[in-house]
């Protein structure tokens, strides 16, 4: 999932692939809940934490191998895994895998965790076909092949791995590794969306708005994109925000709207800045407050939202009053370690 931002508009589109789904060396879905991180317009959504049903070696506690991971003993878990695939256990080819990929106790190696992922694959393990197809899709350690990554994440999505349906939602919208269709898309998405996949439900909401793949259904739309604002994807804040604010598809609800704007401007997203600043500035919802106005109008036009109007307010205050804006903005960058 991708968004730009076009004429200070906020524009939703599937991105061709997602391939940073989990860090290549990260554990798989259902084996390390992965960490929510902020959004941010124009780069690649964060993995949103889930979790899909599957019978993983990371689920069971009691086992060896794993209880030494979770230890920090990795050597010891690499030793205890690699005398479980000898007995054709295929959560021990994942976590060996997962081992040499995240270069845990042992030279990083993508190459050799590939072919721990593909053992565990053929073993039948979901997360090793899934970390298998994301190493093929970017050619990390592996020859590139889009192709047989689709075909990993279909075996693994049918099997119920939500990042797999999810991943192959954006195949089957972009048209790589498979056919584009829409229809297709929307299928795996929803299946993700279920398994509360927050960048799926902010997808799956853009196909209801947008009709493709599906009749274009706005309540449908808003339902799933305040799933995805409420798991804490800062895009589908600022989005579930402006419908809130705005009553599309939804009830109108200017409080809770501009209060989810200023959420995802605190994250970061220089398009809910702008929003924010809007706010701010006419007194709308918020209390008028020009120097507030001012700070958020900096912080969105430093990462690329333009905004003609802000700028001509702002050039009329006064210069003590810009110049506090200007303090609040920097302090803003440095609490939240934006340059």
């Amino acid at each position: 999932m991708i968004n730009r931002n076009t004429n200070n508009r906020s524009v939703r589109v599937l991105s061709p692939l997602i391939l940073t789904v989990l860090a290549i060396g990260a554990l798989p879905a259902n084996a390390q809940s992965t960490s929510k991180q902020q959004e941010r317009l124009g780069s690649s959504s964060s993995p949103a934490q889930i979790a899909p049903k599957t019978q993983s070696i990371e689920t069971t506690s009691a086992d060896p191998a794993y209880a030494a991971f979770r230890k920090g003993q990795y050597l010891k878990a690499l030793k205890l895994a690699k005398a479980q695939s000898k007995k054709g256990e295929p959560q021990a080819f994942t976590l060996i895998g997962r081992i040499y990929a995240g270069g845990l106790g042992v030279k990083k190696d993508l190459t050799t965790a590939a072919q721990w992922y593909a053992g565990g694959a053929e073993h039948g393990d979901q997360d090793a076909q899934f970390a298998l197809a994301l190493q093929l899709a970017g050619g990390y350690g592996v020859k590139r092949d889009i192709k047989q990554a689709a075909d990993l994440f279909e075996v693994a999505a049918t099997q119920g791995h939500a990042l797999a349906q999810y991943n192959l939602g954006l195949v089957h919208a972009a048209g790589t590794g498979r056919p584009i269709d829409m229809t297709k898309s929307f299928f795996w998405l929803q299946k993700a969306a279920n398994q509360n996949e927050a960048r799926a439900q902010y997808d799956l909401a853009s196909l209801f708005q947008a009709g493709s793949g599906v009749k274009r259904d706005a309540a449908k739309a808003a339902h799933w994109m305040g799933l995805a604002a409420n798991a804490g994807l800062s895009v589908a804040e600022l989005e579930y925000g402006l419908m809130l604010y705005q009553g599309k598809g939804v009830a109108k609800d200017q409080k809770q709207g501009a209060d989810l704007l200023l959420r995802a401007a605190q994250k970061g997203n220089p398009i809910a800045q702008n929003r924010v600043a809007k706010l701010y500035a006419h007194g709308l919802v918020f209390k008028k407050d020009v120097v507030e106005a001012a700070k958020w109008h900096l912080l969105a036009r430093q990462r690329g939202v333009s905004d003609l109007p802000l700028d001509i307010k702002i050039a009329r205050l006064k210069k003590e009053q810009r110049q506090l804006a200007q303090t609040k903005a920097q302090l803003w960058r440095k609490q939240n370690k934006v340059p």
